[in-house]
């Protein structure tokens, strides 16, 4: 789905839970402000840390709404991804 380039992974390994969270919710907020499905998933991921770590801060700061929302929008592949991630 997304090519294999780091995005900073090194150093979201050093941050403490905490930070990560914060992070996170901040990403989730421009989300709500505009910003691409495709980047709030996969900063999301690499933040956090893996793949299920992220579904669970994105079930845990969007409301059940806004993640049906956000997959009804979304087609092909980022559909499938957001339908894994989000419901």
């Amino acid at each position: 789905m997304f090519p294999n380039i780091a995005l900073g992974g090194d150093t979201f390994k050093e941050w403490p839970p905490a930070q990560r969270r914060d992070e996170i919710r901040k990403l989730v907020e421009g989300f709500r402000r505009g910003l691409p499905l495709g980047i709030l998933l996969r900063m999301t991921e690499e933040i956090a840390g893996s793949r299920k770590k992220a579904r669970k801060h994105l079930h845990d700061l969007l409301t059940a709404d806004e993640r049906q929302a956000a997959v009804a929008k979304e087609v092909g592949g980022m559909k499938m991804l957001a339908t894994e991630m989000l419901l």
